[in-house]
């Protein structure tokens, strides 16, 4: 059986142009992506996509659907149209997964038509569409809950679900605790570190307070053969190629060899 395969996310590079950041990942070795659809029309375009993809000899193994507070209008405000454009884009471009959010609180329209048509949209297109853990924001002391489908108890109708580490680490959760919950809905990995001081840090593995190891292993040993995708803020090393490129090798060759056993 496969193992775990290794991606990096586009994320890190949100405001570059996808050609740009394909040639950087291609170049620190890297052989797979997740794009995160942003305004550069080249994330939102299937044609494009698969030339840049061969261009680099990268293979995208994952599109993350516009659902985060700064991509809210690309593709209109219907989360439900963003969900079904980003599936027919993925299709076209041979990508098997989309990662996306789950409904805000004051989303209640959205909340009931996502178990209505994620298993229509799957079957007309082919595609694993799946849904990510979130966290609560902190006020004082307070956690104020944004997402409806925040607590564990409230995926449990979702078919497929995306594990995203940092998440879980500011809603103080265990990452193997979470992982055996999710059994064999878990579709896709969001890997990252957390400071653990209570906001959604997003840091390179290795820079945070979460036990990745323990839990990559784990991801190894239960048979997962999903994708791993490097989900990570590297803003501190925009300014600096050098430690740029060493901290992308860096995370492909540590993170790899974990999932390779």
């Amino acid at each position: 059986m496969a193992g775990p395969r290794l991606l990096f996310s586009t994320a890190a590079f949100f405001a570059r142009p996808l050609g740009d950041t394909f040639g950087l990942v291609a170049a620190c070795g890297y052989t797979g992506v997740e794009v995160m659809v942003t305004r550069d029309p080249a994330s939102q375009d299937a044609a494009v996509m698969r030339k840049l993809a061969a261009e680099y000899g990268l293979e995208i193994g994952a599109i993350h659907a516009p659902s985060l507070l700064l991509t809210r209008r690309i593709w209109g405000t219907d989360p439900i149209g963003k969900i079904e454009r980003a599936a027919e884009v993925a299709a076209d471009a041979g990508v098997p997964t989309v990662v996306t959010h789950p409904p805000y609180r004051w989303q209640r329209g959205y909340r009931r038509r996502l178990h209505e048509t994620l298993p229509s949209v799957e079957a007309r297109t082919g595609i694993t569409v799946g849904i990510e853990n979130m966290f609560p924001i902190h006020m004082g002391s307070r956690p104020l809950m944004l997402h409806a489908n925040q607590d564990l108890d409230e995926l449990e109708g979702i078919p497929h679900l995306v594990l995203d580490t940092s998440h879980a680490a500011v809603a103080k959760h265990d990452l193997i605790d979470v992982r055996r919950r999710f059994g064999d809905r878990l579709r896709h990995v969001h890997l990252s570190d957390n400071a653990g001081r209570g906001w959604d840090s997003h840091l390179p593995p290795g820079q945070g307070v979460l036990a990745l190891d323990a839990f990559l292993d784990d991801l190894v040993a239960c048979g997962y053969a999903g994708a791993v995708s490097l989900e990570v803020d590297l803003r501190r090393y925009l300014t600096e190629p050098k430690e740029l490129n060493a901290i992308l090798v860096r995370m492909r060759e540590e993170v790899g060899a974990r999932l390779a056993g």
